[in-house]
């Protein structure tokens, strides 16, 4: 039975309600061990391999947004008030496949099978945010599927082919106005308005089996629920916390969701800064930074996934301090600040200074991240930012730097430079700045910075990379920044042409 304080969704297009489940319990272990979907398949557990990806759809304004999530490390309670889509609402009611999975059929592109329902989620997710996207943007709505048995040119083929086929009864794709603008189906507003009445008025209290789940709807009573409960877990995407349930099986405790509150769902462009709410998605806030500094955009595409971007958020990433996180080092670079708040009091810090240690960062008890603040573009930058890691896609960086320089006649009059993966914590390299500053921007001080970086830290080995690996690559990225902003029509990357075959 309903009541105010049960998790309300829609799944697969059903009103349900849920209580008794503890708010730690994924929306992974409920679908399958509580509602029986089992085409929601178990592989990573922790949001990489994409065999767990649903879609949901969310009212922004009067309208739905699609976003394919990884169900794996998505808090149960936090699709609360959302529309939840599974593999298994795919096909019609007569039994006709949607043109996602068709698609898949006719170009062969199941392997092993294991994966494709995620691949089928994630084709069915692209299927409702764009009209024949191109090859670019395929490749970034499948970088969270890794299929382990490959097949990756039949499933791109997939990806163009399910837009010939006609839409099959009960779903239709993207309609397109005559402007070009994306039209809604009747039963696209009718999950609209089934959502609109989910909708809550005041601050979402769920608890079950001794742990309780709170998400403020104010920044005001998020201040408050952070004094109340200075030790609860402060959560918004879950994308680093999910982990902590799924591999080391521990108890959160009391748990503060950052995610419906809309204060800090803003971006605003102030006259002289970028200001990201801390619960701005990383979709949206990699949006904002690309638009302002396009130099950043393979950095931001190659962060996670589209799924992991669509949960997690940019104050998530800066308030967790991880020293491999991606965005730090580039936020650095762009001399961003971080707006705390505790109760009524707010004040703002350089993001340099918010990493103390490992894991320890300024952060007060009681105290939580509200809003990123970047200022404007300078003239004269030179920006770019590059993340050397196994994987192109969604894989962890063993070296993130970032380097900006503002030129002055020629003369670096200021430089900034964000590292991660060679320090405890995400860290400017000072000294190489300090030598920087005042010289002429050619080769020979391009290669006197080389060796400064690359004997400024004392990176650790581990699996990713040795410690010495990490002191070259340094070095040998000034080099590249050198040429890329020596010449931009030196060519410094390979490009392939890949045709998919239909």
């Amino acid at each position: 039975m309903s009541s105010p304080s049960s998790i309300r969704l829609l799944l697969n297009g059903a009103p349900v309600a849920i209580n008794g489940l503890r708010p730690q319990t994924t929306l992974l272990e409920y679908l399958r061990e509580e509602q029986r979907l089992t085409g929601t398949k178990e592989g990573c557990a922790e949001g990489d391999c994409g065999a767990c990806t649903v879609v949901l759809a969310e009212l922004t304004g009067a309208r739905l947004a699609w976003k394919p999530v990884n169900a794996c490390i998505r808090l149960l309670p936090s699709v609360d008030g959302k529309a939840v889509f599974t593999v298994e609402s795919l096909r019609a009611p007569d039994g006709s496949l949607h043109p996602a999975q068709r698609a898949l059929v006719e170009c062969h592109g199941s392997q092993c099978g294991f994966c494709t329902p995620g691949f089928a989620m994630s084709l069915f997710g692209l299927y409702k945010n764009a009209h024949r996207p191109e090859r670019a943007e395929v490749d970034d709505a499948l970088s969270g599927n890794l299929c382990r048995c490959t097949g990756y040119l039949p499933i791109l083929a997939a990806a163009r082919r399910m837009y010939d086929i006609d839409t099959m009864a009960g779903w239709r794709g993207p309609g397109v106005n005559a402007n070009g603008s994306r039209c809604e189906s009747s039963e696209e507003e009718s999950i609209a308005a089934q959502l609109a009445a989910l909708t809550r008025a005041h601050s979402f209290e769920y608890a079950a089996k001794s742990q309780c789940w709170s998400a403020p709807r104010t920044i005001a009573e998020l201040a408050d629920a952070c004094l109340t409960r200075p030790d609860a877990q402060i959560v918004a995407g879950a994308t680093d916390v999910g982990l902590r349930v799924t591999k080391q099986q521990r108890d959160l405790g009391d748990i503060i969701y950052t995610g419906d509150c809309a204060e800090l769902q803003i971006v605003a462009n102030t006259r002289s800064h970028l200001e990201i709410g801390a619960a701005v998605t990383l979709t949206d806030g990699c949006a904002a930074l690309d638009a302002e500094w396009p130099e950043l955009h393979e950095a931001w595409i190659r962060f996670g996934s589209v799924p992991i971007r669509n949960s997690g958020t940019l104050g998530g990433n800066v308030a967790n301090g991880s020293p491999i996180g991606d965005s730090m080092p580039a936020l650095m670079a762009l001399g961003a600040t971080v707006v705390l708040r505790r109760g009524d009091e707010q004040r703002e810090i350089p993001l340099d200074d918010y990493y103390i240690d490992y894991r320890k960062t300024a952060r007060e008890p009681g105290e939580f991240v509200a809003m990123l603040r970047v200022p404007h573009r300078r003239d004269a930058l030179l920006l770019r930012a590059y993340k050397i890691a196994k994987r192109f896609d969604q894989d962890i960086s063993a070296v993130f730097a970032c380097f900006a320089l503002t030129l002055d006649e020629g003369r670096i009059a200021q430089a900034r430079i964000g590292c991660g993966g060679v320090a405890p914590i995400p860290k400017r390299a000072q000294a190489t700045e300090a030598l920087l500053e005042g010289r002429r921007w050619d080769d020979a001080t391009a290669e006197a910075a080389a060796a400064s970086l690359a004997r400024e830290f004392a990176p650790i080995g581990d699996m990713r990379a040795s410690a010495a690996y990490r002191c070259k690559i340094l070095a040998n990225l000034v080099r590249r920044f050198r040429v890329e902003t020596a010449d931009p029509a030196v060519l410094v990357r390979v490009h392939a042409a890949v045709t998919v075959m239909v």
